[in-house]
């Protein structure tokens, strides 16, 4: 085999872009950029370490407990036995049987993030869940720990799906430079975190284009706790966490005090202003919104707030709100509040104005391209028809029967008795770790595919090996990207790991529908399948796309479909006729006033945006946790991805925290000392990063770290996680509040 994987250098892609890969027989021995990435990343430089890691999962394996007798309470900590791959899909395939006999259906889920692969075929999510609708389905989930809550109050705002209109409906970065006068960043925008993309980016642009922006002179203000989510030079209005409502509000109340307000874009384009001034003014509260109100909760100076008013009335302003905001208790209201404050403006729907999402969160918004979809392999039918938030995972768990709210509708949280989690590590993404720990122990059986003994796979039962993509053949696109990649099967699989297509197909075929899950193909089948049905979807558009043996031999290419002429611009054909071109909300307008949200009745999202302070800030801080945590993106890796060979570089365990001098002198910090975070839900280690790049009274530790040690132990790399808390942003959205922790920070001797 080894033979056959000699001494090549190919191009590959992956979630965080394209790289060459250098490989010497069954090994990949190196990475480069590739050629035409204005800004590549660093995260390949790690992947040959982690990709030969000794923390991959070599062989089946079979916790000793469970293997026993079902015992539970050894996850975490037991050893495992390793067995030939027949005999552990024989087992995995009667438990499999044996719950659905028991239970049915209704006590399986189906856990899976998408972040798996860059591939089309070999997408984890897809895999895992066609597999079981074609054994009677499985309870789903809703929405992503990144964009939950947004998922769901902004069809409420806006009338369309938050994610087509992330991708489909808003302003490109060309169209920005060319009208925007004045950017307004609400949480900035960090060209860090848009190094990785779902289905890859190839072109890391961000950092240039604030580069243009500079030299234009557009104005960029980054109002947030941390200096460093945006470029250099960009204005900083350090912010409180979780205070932008606040700071909204103020804005919107100079705008209507000082007759800056579009009324005329108001009566045409939205419906409920009528219903939320009263607020606004404090005529229904006795509270007036002002600048001054505000600053005693944001921490901002109110002429800076009075200013930035006047500024976005009088100039071309964009305003944008990054994904952070909405991971925070009451999340929806900032979202919700900053398409009030776009809509008073009356710049929606007006090339470089009105209000953008999530630019900087992920690469590849604020591209333009002409739409070309296709190459998706099909999830078939769920029989089953109940699903949960994804971030309500351990609420589930934890309160089988009980009845909870989500978007207006009240019903019980499915008994789960067997989850099957492949292509993600919900310890990584999930809040309150020690909590999910205990909550994790409730099903029957967990089985996992993974390449790795995270932490999600050492807490299974049955862990079978998975292949990366670097050991199976894949064709990589993304919506956001104009490049196609043939991605070749670079070494042999490790150990004895196998793809997900060829596991579920051996389960397939033991629970009797092998034929429904395969349809009698090959990989190799599949692939050829898709990728012709995509060419033929891009004939019908006119897009010449090479067949595959010619992408093969050519490893990579361009698309024609960068989008010429004039920038998609959010809304504007709304903009220009809205009878003709109607929203997708009961009214057909921007909604500022919802009937539908006010019926649901919940005080925690009523029918309006309003200030709801979280229940863990600095406004309600104490001696024992007095400052605010927000846990950003880690740079160095796709949120947990690629961790096995971090951990092992001297230096880069445990992660940093960035700490404010204010509070390091008072507590006896410097750079470099090793410090203790905790709260009540738990500690972790991290090695402390004194900086004036982050507000007083806030500290920031990036996500990503695996997680260790359960209950009050301390977590020795550094995860976040272990100090969130696990709760819904509010019955309406019930989103994940990874930004609502307050913490104490000590130094460790050492």
């Amino acid at each position: 085999m080894a033979n056959s994987f000699a001494k090549q250098t190919k191009v590959t892609s992956s979630h965080w872009g394209a790289f060459e890969v250098d490989v010497e027989g069954d090994r990949i021995v190196a990475t480069r950029p590739f050629q035409s990435d204005p800004n590549p990343p660093h995260i390949p430089d790690i992947l040959p370490a982690a990709v030969h890691h000794r923390t991959r999962v070599s062989r089946p394996s079979i916790r000793r407990g469970w293997l026993a007798k079902r015992e539970r309470d050894g996850r975490g900590h037991e050893d495992f036995i390793e067995l030939p791959w027949d005999e552990a899909l024989d087992i995995a395939a009667e438990e499999i049987g044996r719950v659905r006999r028991t239970y049915g259906n209704e006590a399986i889920f189906g856990g899976s993030y998408g972040w798996g692969s860059a591939g089309r075929f070999h997408h984890a999510q897809s895999q895992v869940h066609r597999f079981l609708n074609c054994i009677g389905g499985y309870v789903a989930s809703f929405g992503s720990y990144s964009t939950g809550c947004a998922q769901s109050i902004m069809p409420h705002v806006f009338g369309v799906d938050f994610l087509k209109l992330l991708y489909e409906h808003q302003d490109g970065w060309q169209t920005i430079h060319d009208h925007t006068e004045t950017l307004v960043m609400f949480g900035g925008i960090n060209p860090k975190n848009s190094q990785v993309s779902m289905g890859g980016i190839t072109e890391h642009e961000t950092a240039g284009w604030f580069d243009r922006f500079a030299a234009k002179g557009i104005r960029c203000t980054n109002i947030g706790p941390q200096r460093t989510d945006a470029p250099e030079g960009c204005d900083w209005l350090p912010s409180r966490p979780a205070s932008d409502t606040a700071i909204m509000l103020a804005l919107a109340y100079v705008l209507e005090s000082e007759g800056l307000t579009n009324h005329d874009f108001l009566a045409r384009y939205t419906v409920g202003f009528e219903r939320f001034r009263p607020y606004l003014m404090g005529e229904t509260d006795g509270q007036p919104k002002t600048p001054e109100w505000a600053a005693s909760l944001c921490g901002v100076d109110p002429g800076a707030i009075d200013e930035l008013a006047r500024r976005m009335a009088t100039t071309r302003t964009f305003i944008t709100v990054a994904w952070s905001l909405q991971r925070g208790e009451h999340g929806e209201q900032p979202y919700w509040m900053s398409a009030v404050l776009a809509a008073m403006l009356g710049q929606i729907g007006l090339p470089g104005g009105g209000v953008g999402y999530g630019y900087g969160a992920i690469g590849g918004v604020g591209k333009s391209l002409i739409g070309l979809r296709g190459m998706t392999f099909s999830q078939l039918e769920n029989p089953i028809k109940k699903v949960i938030p994804v971030a309500r995972i351990g609420d589930m768990l934890r309160n089988p029967g009980q009845p909870y709210d989500f978007n207006g509708r009240r019903e019980p949280y499915p008994d789960i008795r067997l989850i099957y989690w492949a292509g993600g590590n919900p310890y990584h993404h999930h809040q309150d770790l020690n909590a999910l720990h205990e909550a994790w122990k409730g099903p029957e059986t967990i089985i996992v595919n993974e390449p790795w003994w995270t932490a999600t796979a050492k807490r299974a039962d049955i862990v079978f090996p998975a292949t990366t993509p670097y050991e199976r053949e894949d064709i990589g696109r993304s919506n956001l990207d104009d490049y196609l990649f043939y991605m070749p099967q670079l070494i042999p699989p490790v150990g004895e790991a196998r793809d997900d297509y060829a596991i579920f197909s051996g389960l397939a075929e033991r629970l009797g529908s092998g034929d429904t899950f395969t349809e009698d193909r090959t990989a190799a089948d599949w692939i050829s399948l898709l990728y012709e049905e995509y060419r033929n979807l891009a004939a019908k558009g006119q897009i010449e796309v090479p067949d595959l043996e010619t992408l093969k031999a050519r490893n990579w290419v361009r698309l024609p479909i960068r989008a010429e002429g004039p920038n998609r611009t959010f809304f504007a054909p709304f903009r220009e006729d809205p009878e003709a071109t109607p929203l997708g909300t009961p009214s057909g307008r921007i909604e500022i006033f919802s009937e539908t949200i006010e019926s649901f009745g919940y005080d925690d999202c009523p029918g309006h945006p309003i200030w709801l302070p979280p229940s863990e800030w600095l406004g309600t801080a104490t001696v024992a946790a007095p400052l605010h945590l927000v846990s950003p993106q880690p740079g160095d890796k796709l949120h947990s991805q690629l961790e096995s060979a971090l951990a092992d570089k001297e230096g880069e365990r445990p992660e940093k925290l960035v700490i404010h001098p204010e509070d390091a002198i008072t507590r006896g910090i410097h750079t470099g000392d090793l410090v203790r975070v905790f709260n009540s839900r738990g500690a972790c280690r991290a090695r402390a990063m004194v900086s004036e790049n982050i507000r007083p009274g806030v500290v920031a530790l990036p996500t990503g770290a695996w997680y260790g040690d359960p209950g009050g132990n301390i977590d020795l790399h550094g995860n976040p996680n272990v100090l969130t808390r696990d709760v819904g942003t509010s019955r309406l959205g019930q989103g994940c509040s990874a930004h609502t922790a307050l913490v104490e920070v000590v130094t460790i001797e050492t």
